[in-house]
């Protein structure tokens, strides 16, 4: 009987001291931290500027700039090794050439 008490009172320390150490975990993410934000990313769904100039510098075009944006498509103007050119590009992701 005396094994029992024992134990029961060894485990009933345990469990009391062991209050303590749970509390300021608990706290400390509410009140030390900044609030975590849920933030989700939507993939771009159209053909931005700079990846329309970067697509036309890659493919031989100098000095370009993007000249005209419309809903359906990005113009981009510069110099290749004839002269002035322009490329067109769809206004979706990937940024597809339309024309040259």
């Amino acid at each position: 009987m005396t094994h029992f008490i024992t134990e029961a009172s060894f485990a009933a320390i345990i469990a009391l001291a062991s209050v303590p150490f749970g509390a300021p975990t608990a706290s400390a993410s509410q009140w030390g931290r900044a609030p975590v934000v849920d933030v989700q990313y939507r993939p771009a769904y159209a053909c931005s500027p700079v990846q329309a100039v970067q697509k036309a510098r890659w493919t031989g075009l100098r000095y370009a700039r993007v000249t005209t944006v419309t809903p359906r498509r990005v113009v981009v103007s510069g110099r290749n090794y004839r002269g002035w050119d322009r490329m067109v590009f769809a206004n979706v992701r990937g940024c597809p050439l339309i024309r040259r």
